[in-house]
């Protein structure tokens, strides 16, 4: 009876540290899930362009002087995204959407305001109501066509501006050309000015029924805008970018 007792103990213990051990292995491929994410992902964030610059609208409207401009500061966002050159299955883009846009650290000097491209006019951006967005949605089709908000189902680029509107004003009745690029620094605008943390989610729907979404964080704008008025930058460092499958 001993014997029997102890063996039945024994096949307890033995399965219950298979339990645990299961469990555990379970744990460590969730958590780790939750750091990497997807690491096999059929397309990917190659790089993110950033091109800061400076704008002004002419008011008009009850102007004093030659000059009455409402000066802007712009940010476009350029994102590449690539078919990861490991992934052996084919897979077609549906559609890319950004959405859940969040601004953080803002001053209180201006109106940030998001903007997708514009399609009548020839500049890619206009920073009009007409353009005034909450989230942006690419189509995929056979060519992309940034200003008709097409990406490429195999990859392209997908674009869209954040805006701080209104920062500062000039007027002036002796200047004979506006050189937007020193409008910042002329009117007194600083960096701290400036300078915001804004976050939203990318969302991949793929023809196969998988949705894959991440989180990004963007400091803007880019150094040296005040002194040059247009400020460039890539992004290839992307590891804090990580997607999640959320179906199929």
């Amino acid at each position: 009876m001993k014997n029997i007792l102890s063996r039945k103990f024994f096949h307890i213990i033995i399965i219950i540290i298979i339990i645990v051990s299961l469990l555990f292995a379970v744990g460590i491929s969730m958590l780790k899930y939750e750091v990497e994410g997807e690491t096999y992902l059929p397309f990917e964030i190659s790089k993110i362009s950033i091109i800061s610059s400076t704008d002004a609208i002419d008011k008009q409207e009850n102007a004093q002087s030659k000059w009455d401009l409402e000066v802007n500061q712009n940010n476009d966002i350029y994102i590449y995204i690539e078919k990861n050159p490991e992934y052996k299955k084919t897979e077609i883009i549906d559609t890319i959407k950004l959405d859940n846009f969040n601004i953080i650290n803002k001053s209180s000097k201006g109106e940030n305001v998001i903007y997708k491209p514009q399609e009548q006019e020839v500049a890619i951006f206009k920073n009009s109501e007409d353009n005034k967005v909450t989230e942006i949605e690419y189509k995929g089709e056979q060519e992309s066509d940034i200003k008709k908000l097409k990406i490429s189902n195999q990859g392209g680029i997908i674009v869209f501006r954040i805006a701080k509107n209104d920062i500062s004003e000039y007027t002036s009745d002796t200047d004979e050309e506006i050189k937007y690029n020193e409008l910042l620094s002329k009117t007194n605008v600083s960096i701290e000015d400036l300078r915001i943390k804004m976050t939203f989610d990318i969302t991949m729907v793929l023809h196969s029924g998988k949705v894959y979404k991440a989180p990004i964080s963007l400091n803007l704008p880019n150094e040296e805008i005040i002194e040059k008025g247009v400020s460039s930058k890539e992004i290839t460092e992307l590891d804090d970018i990580i997607f999640k499958r959320i179906e199929n």
